[in-house]
Protein backbone atom coordinates (compact mmCIF):
# COMPACT_ATOMS: atom_id res chain seq x y z
CA UNK A 1 0.00 0.00 0.00
CA UNK A 2 0.93 3.65 -0.75
CA UNK A 3 1.81 6.14 2.01
CA UNK A 4 -0.15 9.98 2.23
CA UNK A 5 1.69 11.83 -0.19
CA UNK A 6 3.97 14.56 1.34
CA UNK A 7 3.69 17.62 -0.31
CA UNK A 8 6.75 20.32 -0.47
CA UNK A 9 6.20 23.33 1.83
CA UNK A 10 8.18 26.94 0.63
CA UNK A 11 10.86 28.05 3.19
CA UNK A 12 9.24 29.98 6.32
CA UNK A 13 5.54 28.23 5.11
CA UNK A 14 3.81 26.50 7.76
CA UNK A 15 1.68 23.74 7.08
CA UNK A 16 -2.05 24.06 8.35
CA UNK A 17 -3.67 21.56 10.52
CA UNK A 18 -6.66 19.22 8.86
CA UNK A 19 -9.53 20.24 9.43
CA UNK A 20 -11.65 18.54 11.72
CA UNK A 21 -13.46 15.05 10.30
CA UNK A 22 -17.19 16.59 10.65
CA UNK A 23 -16.55 19.97 9.21
CA UNK A 24 -16.68 18.88 6.10
CA UNK A 25 -20.13 17.82 6.45
CA UNK A 26 -21.10 21.07 8.37
CA UNK A 27 -20.59 22.71 5.88
CA UNK A 28 -22.62 21.18 3.03
CA UNK A 29 -25.67 21.02 5.77
CA UNK A 30 -24.84 24.73 5.92
CA UNK A 31 -25.15 25.58 2.43
CA UNK A 32 -27.75 22.95 2.07
CA UNK A 33 -30.24 24.81 4.82
CA UNK A 34 -29.28 27.99 3.13
CA UNK A 35 -30.76 26.87 -0.26
CA UNK A 36 -34.06 25.38 1.50
CA UNK A 37 -34.14 28.52 2.89
CA UNK A 38 -34.01 31.06 0.26
CA UNK A 39 -36.64 28.77 -2.05
CA UNK A 40 -38.59 28.90 0.54
CA UNK A 41 -38.74 32.67 1.05
CA UNK A 42 -39.13 33.20 -2.98
CA UNK A 43 -42.02 31.18 -2.94
CA UNK A 44 -43.56 33.09 0.01
CA UNK A 45 -42.61 36.54 -1.81
CA UNK A 46 -44.27 34.76 -5.29
CA UNK A 47 -47.59 33.64 -3.17
CA UNK A 48 -47.94 37.56 -1.49
CA UNK A 49 -47.14 38.70 -4.97
CA UNK A 50 -50.36 36.61 -6.36
CA UNK A 51 -52.39 37.27 -3.43
CA UNK A 52 -51.92 41.18 -3.53
CA UNK A 53 -52.95 40.30 -7.87
CA UNK A 54 -56.49 42.60 -8.24
CA UNK A 55 -58.97 39.60 -8.99
CA UNK A 56 -60.43 41.62 -11.60
CA UNK A 57 -57.78 41.23 -13.58
CA UNK A 58 -57.85 37.34 -13.20
CA UNK A 59 -61.33 37.13 -14.12
CA UNK A 60 -60.66 39.14 -16.89
CA UNK A 61 -58.24 36.20 -18.35
CA UNK A 62 -60.36 33.63 -17.86
CA UNK A 63 -63.26 35.63 -19.62
CA UNK A 64 -60.82 36.09 -22.34
CA UNK A 65 -59.51 32.24 -22.39
CA UNK A 66 -63.12 31.00 -22.38
CA UNK A 67 -65.41 33.56 -23.67
CA UNK A 68 -65.99 34.52 -27.50
CA UNK A 69 -62.32 36.04 -27.52
CA UNK A 70 -61.07 33.08 -26.26
CA UNK A 71 -58.32 31.10 -28.08
CA UNK A 72 -60.67 28.21 -29.98
CA UNK A 73 -62.55 31.49 -31.37
CA UNK A 74 -59.25 33.33 -32.65
CA UNK A 75 -57.87 30.05 -33.97
CA UNK A 76 -61.11 29.74 -35.78
CA UNK A 77 -60.89 33.46 -37.68
CA UNK A 78 -57.31 32.37 -38.15
CA UNK A 79 -58.28 29.43 -40.34
CA UNK A 80 -60.91 31.52 -41.92
CA UNK A 81 -58.37 34.11 -42.81
CA UNK A 82 -56.00 31.77 -44.33
CA UNK A 83 -58.31 29.87 -46.35
CA UNK A 84 -57.88 29.66 -50.08
CA UNK A 85 -61.72 29.91 -50.83
CA UNK A 86 -61.72 33.35 -48.91
CA UNK A 87 -58.83 34.67 -50.30
CA UNK A 88 -60.13 33.85 -53.89
CA UNK A 89 -63.22 36.55 -53.07
CA UNK A 90 -60.85 39.45 -52.40
CA UNK A 91 -60.61 40.25 -56.07
CA UNK A 92 -64.31 40.19 -56.97
CA UNK A 93 -64.97 42.18 -53.88
CA UNK A 94 -62.86 44.68 -54.94
CA UNK A 95 -64.19 44.54 -58.10
CA UNK A 96 -67.66 45.78 -56.93
CA UNK A 97 -66.37 48.03 -54.84
CA UNK A 98 -65.12 50.06 -57.93
CA UNK A 99 -67.72 49.53 -59.36
CA UNK A 100 -69.98 50.56 -56.96
CA UNK A 101 -67.88 53.99 -56.82
CA UNK A 102 -67.71 54.22 -60.51
CA UNK A 103 -71.07 54.40 -60.22
CA UNK A 104 -71.82 56.76 -57.73
CA UNK A 105 -69.48 59.20 -59.15
CA UNK A 106 -71.66 59.19 -62.42
CA UNK A 107 -69.01 58.62 -64.41
CA UNK A 108 -70.81 55.94 -65.65
CA UNK A 109 -74.22 56.52 -65.89
CA UNK A 110 -76.87 54.25 -64.20
CA UNK A 111 -79.01 53.36 -67.30
CA UNK A 112 -75.47 51.91 -68.93
CA UNK A 113 -73.98 50.39 -65.86
CA UNK A 114 -76.29 50.02 -62.73
CA UNK A 115 -74.70 50.34 -59.31
CA UNK A 116 -74.47 47.31 -57.28
CA UNK A 117 -77.36 48.60 -55.14
CA UNK A 118 -79.34 48.83 -57.57
CA UNK A 119 -78.48 45.47 -59.30
CA UNK A 120 -79.07 43.86 -55.45
CA UNK A 121 -82.60 45.25 -55.43
CA UNK A 122 -83.77 44.14 -58.53
CA UNK A 123 -82.34 40.70 -57.46
CA UNK A 124 -84.56 41.15 -54.21
CA UNK A 125 -87.86 42.01 -55.97
CA UNK A 126 -87.02 39.19 -58.22
CA UNK A 127 -86.87 36.61 -55.61
CA UNK A 128 -90.04 37.79 -53.58
CA UNK A 129 -92.00 38.56 -56.19
CA UNK A 130 -92.92 37.17 -59.61
CA UNK A 131 -93.34 39.78 -62.65
CA UNK A 132 -95.43 39.29 -65.70
CA UNK A 133 -92.15 39.74 -67.54
CA UNK A 134 -89.00 38.35 -66.23
CA UNK A 135 -90.65 35.52 -63.54
CA UNK A 136 -89.27 34.70 -60.58
CA UNK A 137 -85.45 34.70 -59.94
CA UNK A 138 -85.47 31.36 -58.25
CA UNK A 139 -87.68 29.83 -61.11
CA UNK A 140 -85.35 30.97 -63.73
CA UNK A 141 -82.94 29.56 -61.96
CA UNK A 142 -83.78 26.44 -61.06
CA UNK A 143 -84.71 25.75 -64.90
CA UNK A 144 -81.47 26.76 -66.07
CA UNK A 145 -79.57 24.46 -63.71
CA UNK A 146 -81.82 21.68 -64.81
CA UNK A 147 -80.67 22.43 -68.23
CA UNK A 148 -77.14 22.44 -67.69
CA UNK A 149 -77.38 19.64 -65.76
CA UNK A 150 -78.69 17.18 -68.26
CA UNK A 151 -77.06 18.73 -70.99
CA UNK A 152 -73.41 18.54 -68.81
CA UNK A 153 -73.59 15.01 -68.07
CA UNK A 154 -74.92 13.68 -71.76
CA UNK A 155 -71.89 15.32 -73.01
CA UNK A 156 -69.27 14.42 -70.23
CA UNK A 157 -70.20 10.83 -70.44
CA UNK A 158 -70.43 10.70 -74.46
CA UNK A 159 -67.05 12.91 -74.56
CA UNK A 160 -65.12 10.43 -71.97
CA UNK A 161 -66.06 7.21 -73.69
CA UNK A 162 -65.29 8.59 -76.95
CA UNK A 163 -61.96 9.96 -75.65
CA UNK A 164 -61.10 6.72 -73.81
CA UNK A 165 -61.73 4.73 -77.16
CA UNK A 166 -59.82 7.33 -79.65
CA UNK A 167 -56.58 7.54 -77.18
CA UNK A 168 -56.11 3.68 -76.22
CA UNK A 169 -56.26 2.60 -80.41
CA UNK A 170 -54.92 4.09 -83.72
CA UNK A 171 -58.00 2.53 -85.22
CA UNK A 172 -60.07 4.50 -82.46
CA UNK A 173 -58.14 7.57 -82.62
CA UNK A 174 -58.62 7.47 -86.69
CA UNK A 175 -62.37 6.81 -86.32
CA UNK A 176 -63.49 9.22 -83.85
CA UNK A 177 -60.97 12.02 -83.59
CA UNK A 178 -61.21 13.91 -86.99
CA UNK A 179 -65.44 13.85 -86.32
CA UNK A 180 -64.87 15.38 -83.35
CA UNK A 181 -62.38 18.10 -84.59
CA UNK A 182 -64.34 19.07 -87.28
CA UNK A 183 -67.57 19.58 -84.47
CA UNK A 184 -65.43 21.49 -82.34
CA UNK A 185 -65.09 23.95 -85.21
CA UNK A 186 -68.72 24.51 -85.54
CA UNK A 187 -70.36 27.29 -83.82
CA UNK A 188 -73.38 26.96 -81.65
CA UNK A 189 -75.36 29.76 -83.12
CA UNK A 190 -75.35 28.14 -86.39
CA UNK A 191 -76.76 24.82 -84.87
CA UNK A 192 -79.71 26.35 -83.58
CA UNK A 193 -81.69 26.77 -86.62
CA UNK A 194 -80.87 23.16 -87.60
CA UNK A 195 -81.72 21.90 -84.14
CA UNK A 196 -85.10 23.75 -84.52
CA UNK A 197 -86.08 21.88 -87.77
CA UNK A 198 -84.91 18.52 -86.38
CA UNK A 199 -86.02 18.32 -82.75
CA UNK A 200 -88.16 21.24 -82.89
CA UNK A 201 -88.34 24.01 -80.12
CA UNK A 202 -88.56 21.77 -77.20
CA UNK A 203 -86.35 21.11 -74.17
CA UNK A 204 -84.23 18.52 -76.45
CA UNK A 205 -82.55 21.41 -78.80
CA UNK A 206 -81.02 22.93 -75.79
CA UNK A 207 -79.55 20.04 -74.05
CA UNK A 208 -78.10 19.27 -77.31
CA UNK A 209 -76.73 22.28 -77.61
CA UNK A 210 -74.76 22.71 -73.64
CA UNK A 211 -73.58 18.48 -74.57
CA UNK A 212 -71.92 19.81 -76.84
CA UNK A 213 -69.97 22.78 -76.30
CA UNK A 214 -69.36 20.83 -72.78
CA UNK A 215 -67.86 17.79 -74.42
CA UNK A 216 -65.52 19.04 -76.63
CA UNK A 217 -63.30 20.64 -74.15
CA UNK A 218 -63.86 17.20 -71.95
CA UNK A 219 -62.81 14.89 -75.02
CA UNK A 220 -59.15 17.12 -75.94
CA UNK A 221 -58.20 16.99 -72.67
CA UNK A 222 -59.09 13.54 -71.73
CA UNK A 223 -57.44 11.95 -74.88
CA UNK A 224 -54.35 14.55 -74.28
CA UNK A 225 -54.29 13.20 -70.76
CA UNK A 226 -54.16 9.31 -72.10
CA UNK A 227 -51.56 10.33 -74.86
CA UNK A 228 -49.52 11.87 -72.43
CA UNK A 229 -49.48 8.52 -70.04
CA UNK A 230 -45.59 7.15 -69.49
CA UNK A 231 -45.24 4.31 -71.79
CA UNK A 232 -43.14 2.46 -68.94
CA UNK A 233 -46.43 2.02 -66.77
CA UNK A 234 -48.41 0.33 -69.65
CA UNK A 235 -44.78 -1.84 -70.19
CA UNK A 236 -45.17 -2.23 -66.22
CA UNK A 237 -48.72 -3.59 -66.39
CA UNK A 238 -47.83 -5.86 -69.24
CA UNK A 239 -45.25 -7.32 -66.68
CA UNK A 240 -47.65 -7.98 -63.58
CA UNK A 241 -50.30 -9.35 -66.07
CA UNK A 242 -52.87 -7.14 -65.81
CA UNK A 243 -56.12 -7.18 -67.96
CA UNK A 244 -57.42 -4.41 -69.99
CA UNK A 245 -59.90 -3.17 -68.18
CA UNK A 246 -57.41 -3.04 -65.32
CA UNK A 247 -55.05 -1.70 -67.17
CA UNK A 248 -57.32 1.12 -68.18
CA UNK A 249 -58.75 1.66 -64.58
CA UNK A 250 -55.18 1.34 -62.58
CA UNK A 251 -52.98 2.52 -64.83
CA UNK A 252 -54.53 4.98 -68.17
CA UNK A 253 -57.29 6.58 -66.29
CA UNK A 254 -55.29 7.75 -63.25
CA UNK A 255 -52.37 8.86 -64.62
CA UNK A 256 -54.35 10.77 -67.56
CA UNK A 257 -57.09 12.31 -64.45
CA UNK A 258 -54.86 15.88 -64.21
CA UNK A 259 -55.56 16.65 -67.53
CA UNK A 260 -59.16 15.14 -67.13
CA UNK A 261 -59.56 17.11 -64.53
CA UNK A 262 -58.41 21.02 -66.43
CA UNK A 263 -60.87 19.42 -69.13
CA UNK A 264 -63.72 19.43 -66.64
CA UNK A 265 -62.83 22.50 -65.66
CA UNK A 266 -63.17 24.23 -69.45
CA UNK A 267 -65.98 22.16 -69.92
CA UNK A 268 -68.13 23.39 -66.90
CA UNK A 269 -66.93 26.84 -67.96
CA UNK A 270 -68.52 26.30 -71.96
CA UNK A 271 -71.73 24.60 -70.16
CA UNK A 272 -72.97 28.01 -69.37
CA UNK A 273 -71.77 29.78 -72.06
CA UNK A 274 -74.03 27.07 -74.49
CA UNK A 275 -76.85 27.80 -71.74
CA UNK A 276 -77.01 31.76 -72.50
CA UNK A 277 -76.94 30.57 -76.40
CA UNK A 278 -79.83 27.83 -75.81
CA UNK A 279 -82.19 29.85 -74.18
CA UNK A 280 -82.29 32.53 -76.20
CA UNK A 281 -84.93 31.00 -78.74
CA UNK A 282 -88.15 30.11 -77.18
CA UNK A 283 -87.46 29.69 -73.86
CA UNK A 284 -90.40 31.26 -71.02
CA UNK A 285 -87.80 30.53 -67.72
CA UNK A 286 -84.00 30.20 -67.12
CA UNK A 287 -81.78 32.98 -67.13
CA UNK A 288 -81.28 33.85 -70.59
CA UNK A 289 -84.95 34.21 -71.18
CA UNK A 290 -84.61 36.91 -68.19
CA UNK A 291 -81.29 38.40 -70.46
CA UNK A 292 -83.54 38.48 -73.54
CA UNK A 293 -86.72 39.89 -71.68
CA UNK A 294 -84.08 42.83 -70.21
CA UNK A 295 -82.81 43.02 -73.59
CA UNK A 296 -86.49 43.73 -75.02
CA UNK A 297 -87.60 46.46 -71.88
CA UNK A 298 -83.95 47.80 -71.77
CA UNK A 299 -83.61 46.90 -68.10
CA UNK A 300 -79.90 46.49 -67.97
CA UNK A 301 -80.73 46.00 -64.23
CA UNK A 302 -82.12 42.76 -64.08
CA UNK A 303 -79.57 41.67 -67.19
CA UNK A 304 -76.50 42.56 -64.80
CA UNK A 305 -78.41 40.21 -62.27
CA UNK A 306 -79.04 37.09 -64.72
CA UNK A 307 -75.03 37.93 -65.83
CA UNK A 308 -73.83 38.31 -61.80
CA UNK A 309 -75.52 34.62 -61.25
CA UNK A 310 -73.74 33.29 -63.91
CA UNK A 311 -70.45 34.59 -62.70
CA UNK A 312 -71.28 32.91 -58.56
CA UNK A 313 -72.42 29.41 -60.47
CA UNK A 314 -69.36 29.53 -62.35
CA UNK A 315 -67.14 30.05 -59.72
CA UNK A 316 -68.77 27.48 -57.45
CA UNK A 317 -68.21 25.34 -59.86
CA UNK A 318 -65.13 25.36 -60.55
CA UNK A 319 -64.33 26.00 -56.86
CA UNK A 320 -66.05 22.19 -56.67
CA UNK A 321 -63.43 20.92 -59.21
CA UNK A 322 -60.71 22.65 -57.79
CA UNK A 323 -61.88 20.84 -53.99
CA UNK A 324 -62.05 17.72 -56.27
CA UNK A 325 -59.00 18.14 -57.52
CA UNK A 326 -57.22 18.48 -54.09
CA UNK A 327 -58.97 15.57 -52.97
CA UNK A 328 -57.76 13.18 -56.04
CA UNK A 329 -54.49 14.56 -56.82
CA UNK A 330 -53.09 14.86 -53.20
CA UNK A 331 -49.68 12.87 -54.14
CA UNK A 332 -48.61 15.79 -56.42
CA UNK A 333 -46.86 18.43 -55.02
CA UNK A 334 -46.18 22.16 -56.35
CA UNK A 335 -43.58 24.21 -56.90
CA UNK A 336 -46.05 27.39 -56.30
CA UNK A 337 -45.98 28.20 -52.24
CA UNK A 338 -48.72 27.80 -50.42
Amino acid sequence: MSGPRSVALAPGQTADPPPPAGSAASAAGAAGAASVASAASAAGAAGAAGAARPAGRSAATAGLAGGAGGPQTWGLARRVLRSSALRRLISPVIVLLVWQFVSSAGVISADKLPPPTQVWNTAVSLVTGSSAAYGSLQGNLLASLERVTVGFACGAVVAIALAVAAGLSRLGENAVDPLMQMLRTLPLFGLIPVFIVWFGIGQLPKILLIAIGAGIPLYLNTFSGIRNVDAKLGELGQVLHLRRRELIGQIVLPGALPQVLVGLRQSLAVAWLALVVAEQFNTSAGLGFMISQGTQFNRNDVIFVALLIYCILGLLTDSLVRLAERRALSWRRSFVAQ
